[in-house]
């Protein structure tokens, strides 16, 4: 069951929302458009390879500096790739990869929002450390049952993915009843216990291509609008993904066209931050979206 404060009125205009307002460390920020949110991995098996950067200055911070003036809105730094079959890495590895890199970022853009991509409280907690504004858990807590209640402490913004099992095993849980209820129950849960932790401010993602079939990702797509009874932000991660690649038969590298595409129809849907590899072409996406409903 979906407690009151997580239900908006049936009655609201998900083409017009409200502004919404949350904090990360005291600072007061501002969703009165869709959001950008720029994917850094720094990792060497990421599913698009153009996305791998090596973790030295002319990695990492150049396409840094590119997305920043693309327009970008938060940097989204993972060191651990979720990509289907991903191999395990430990913690320190993932620790490795991920803070000196949101340091070195946040030395030269001190003003850039970075999110760390992590399902483990250990990292999270030394990145937020380090500079980072956001922890982005592609788990919700399910992976590192210390996470919610830490993130209740660190006084940032929580993003909570819907998932089942991990990057291994996920492909194998893609049976629903229901599946639009069952993930509505998913985040109804999380954002209570995320409420009983301390945690202000929670941002929702459906998870495309997490623990779901092509057909599933579709249909999530097409009643994305469903999940704003929930009072939460919506982030849409689509970017090149296979659900796109398999449509169009084509590869990662030549994706981008349905990625623009698809995420058109999720802001259409209600989506209020885009997680993507292209900035550029989000930004264009938003401003076009933006003319047809201002």
């Amino acid at each position: 069951m979906i407690s009151d404060f997580q239900l908006t009125s049936a009655s609201e205009d998900i083409l017009f929302p409200t502004k919404i307002t949350f904090c990360s460390k005291g600072k007061l920020l501002v969703l009165d458009r869709p959001w950008i949110m720029g994917i850094l991995n720094v990792t060497p098996d990421s599913f698009f390879e153009n996305s791998r950067l090596l973790t030295s200055k002319e990695g990492f911070l150049k396409v840094s500096e590119r997305m920043i003036f693309e327009g970008v809105d938060i940097l989204d730094i993972g060191g651990y790739s979720s990509r289907p079959m991903a191999e395990d890495i430990s913690i320190d590895e993932e620790l490795k990869r991920t803070i000196s890199t949101i340091e070195k970022i946040k030395r030269e853009f001190p003003d850039i929002l970075i999110s760390i991509d992590t399902f483990r409280s250990k990292v999270a907690e030394e990145a937020v450390a380090a500079g980072a504004d956001f922890v982005n858990d592609i788990s919700a807590g399910e992976l590192d049952p210390s996470m919610i209640e830490l993130v209740g402490k660190l006084n940032v913004p929580y993003i909570a993915m819907h998932m089942k099992g991990n990057p291994k095993t996920m492909q194998t849980k893609t049976d629903y009843e229901d599946i639009l209820s069952e993930i509505m129950h998913y985040f109804s849960n999380k954002l209570n216990l995320c409420k009983k932790a301390g945690i202000k401010d929670v941002w929702i993602d459906p998870g495309f291509g997490f623990a779901k079939t092509l057909e599933q990702n579709y249909w999530i797509l097409k009643n994305l609008a469903y999940f704003k009874r929930i009072q939460a932000p919506i982030m849409v991660g689509v970017s090149r993904k296979s659900m796109i690649q398999k449509i169009l038969g084509v590869t990662a590298e030549d994706a981008l066209n349905g990625t623009t595409a698809l995420n058109m129809a999720a802001l259409i849907n209600g989506a209020n931050i885009l997680r993507v590899h292209d900035v550029k072409e989000a930004k264009e996406t938003i401003k076009l979206y933006k003319e047809i409903y201002p």
